[in-house]
């Protein structure tokens, strides 16, 4: 079974603290540097969400609790069946 991992992120939440981005150990999230959210802060971003290897240090770490981490299950190699959908636009 191949697993992979959701990063979810509460934009308008995010105050832009970059802890998650600081303790991310293959760097999967970094701060936008293209827009503000409405709250005028520069919110944490997912850019390398295949990379994700499920740790939670940044979900653990964040003050304001924006981040979830989901747990997919994606095809088993032998016999084709999907056991739960891992879309990232699921959030």
């Amino acid at each position: 079974m191949i697993r992979k991992y959701n990063v979810m992120i509460d934009v308008e939440r995010c105050k832009g603290c970059g802890l998650c981005v600081s303790v991310c150990p293959k760097r999967v999230i970094e701060l936008s540097n293209e827009h503000l959210n409405t709250k005028g802060y520069p919110p944490s971003r997912v850019i390398r969400p295949e990379e994700c290897i499920g740790c939670t240090m940044c979900a653990t770490i964040c003050p304001d609790l924006v981040i979830e981490i989901e747990e997919c299950l994606l095809e088993d190699e032998k016999t084709d069946r999907i056991e739960q959908d891992c879309s990232p636009n699921k959030a």
